[in-house]
């Protein structure tokens, strides 16, 4: 495991890399709603089923993130 992966460990709840549905929308910068209506689409990040509760891992989000981003119009 890399330096990177251990730091982004260490800002997920307890060390664990999954976040759930309320930490995963606050690190991405949206709505819990709009992060669950992008699931529901089956356009968000990818997610787990945990004992039945919903969990992001960190790299999913970061990965998704970045998969999205806007390019500059030219």
């Amino acid at each position: 495991m890399d330096d990177d992966s251990v730091d982004r460990a260490g800002l997920a709840k307890r060390g664990s890399p999954y976040l759930n549905t309320d930490q995963a929308a606050h690190f991405l910068g949206c709505s819990r709603r709009h992060l669950q209506r992008l699931r529901a689409r089956g356009t968000g990040p990818l997610f787990r089923l945990h004992s039945r509760i919903v969990q992001y891992h960190i790299d999913d989000l970061l990965a998704w993130s970045k998969g999205i981003e806007k390019r500059p119009q030219s």
